[in-house]
């Protein structure tokens, strides 16, 4: 089967187009034709290594755990092993395959049984690609760290890319009334979506405007956790669910500590991909309730320009990969 293959760390010309042996489902595993798939942020982390701690789980000097890249999958069964029971051949899957050890990128790829639900029949395959870590990420972000409450002031930062677009609606399903914050490209989409209030951060500094919230997930965009804690309400929660190394190291080594001095609590999202919770996205997705966004789509083959697109951080919405098996086995 086809793959994009990296043996070291390094830029997107590191990813290499290449013939892998197809994998071959094991007693609790599907192999899934993959037909879609989708980039984050976790990729090119992984590519480059940065931060330096990925070194720790990926490998020292080289990727040695794995070596294709791709967390989100969309697809067929092509196989299931035989202690499966919730999936056949033919069925029409999507899940987040972190824990199997990524490998979205290529045609084929075997998942755990729990990774993977049924797609919902209103999405592409495209469009379930773009939904598992993404939305995931959003909704532990908002639901279990965020502890969001119907009628909570709640600010989105970097409410355009994947993880934002799915934020702004699901903080909206949730009954809180949400500000969201990006470039000014990109204002009228998060209206689109939902949003109540919109700050052009180009325009406006949120930090110092005298507003309070009650919840703010910041998911890219590198601002001071003090800045954070100022434009949060007295009993305020920041979650921090992406951004920069600095600002990772900020929330892990400086939120505990500003949490233990006050009232307002600052914490760093760790985000599990489970199957309940994939399953409650997926009932959203069927009801219209949060719909993906997609920026752009690119072969298997520009897999690298899709990474480099994605790090450059002015993507609307997520990036798709796309596979073309034509009719092969």
């Amino acid at each position: 089967m086809k793959a994009i293959v990296y043996t070291k760390y390094g830029p997107p010309d590191v990813l290499e187009l290449k013939e892998v042996e197809k994998p071959t489902a094991k007693d609790n595993e599907v192999l899934v034709k993959i037909h879609a798939a989708s980039v984050n942020a976790a990729d090119w982390r992984l590519m480059r290594a940065d931060p330096f701690l990925v070194r720790l789980y990926a490998g020292f000097l080289k990727p040695t755990k794995f070596q294709i890249l791709g967390a989100d999958i969309a697809g067929r069964v092509e196989a299931v092993g035989k202690n499966v029971r919730q999936f056949q051949h033919g069925d029409e899957v999507f899940g987040d395959i972190f824990a199997s050890g990524f490998g979205g990128f290529a045609e084929y790829k075997c998942a755990r049984e729990s990774e993977l639900v049924l797609k919902p029949a209103n999405l592409s395959f495209e469009a379930a690609a773009a939904v598992p870590l993404a939305a995931l990420t959003a909704l532990h972000g908002l639901r279990d760290k965020g502890q969001i409450q119907p009628g909570q002031k709640v600010l989105i930062n970097g409410a355009s890319g994947g993880v934002g677009t799915f934020a702004v609606q699901i903080a909206k399903y949730f009954g809180a009334e949400v500000t969201a914050v990006c470039s000014t490209g990109k204002v009228d989409m998060a209206r689109s979506l939902g949003a109540d209030h919109v700050i052009d951060y180009t325009q406006e500094d949120f930090t110092r405007s005298g507003r309070h919230y009650d919840l703010i997930l910041a998911v890219n965009g590198f601002r001071s956790i003090f800045d954070y804690r100022r434009a949060l309400s007295p009993r305020g929660i920041y979650v921090m669910a992406g951004g920069n190394t600095a600002q990772l190291f900020q929330a892990l080594l400086l939120g505990p500590w500003l949490s233990m001095a006050g009232s307002k609590k600052m914490v760093a999202l760790s985000s599990k991909p489970n199957q309940n919770d994939l399953l409650f996205l997926k009932e959203l997705l069927e009801s219209g309730k949060i719909k993906p966004v997609i920026d752009r789509r690119y072969p298997l083959s520009e897999a690298p320009e899709a990474l480099r697109y994605l790090e450059e951080g002015h993507a609307k919405g997520k990036v798709v990969i796309t596979l073309e098996h034509n009719n092969k086995t």
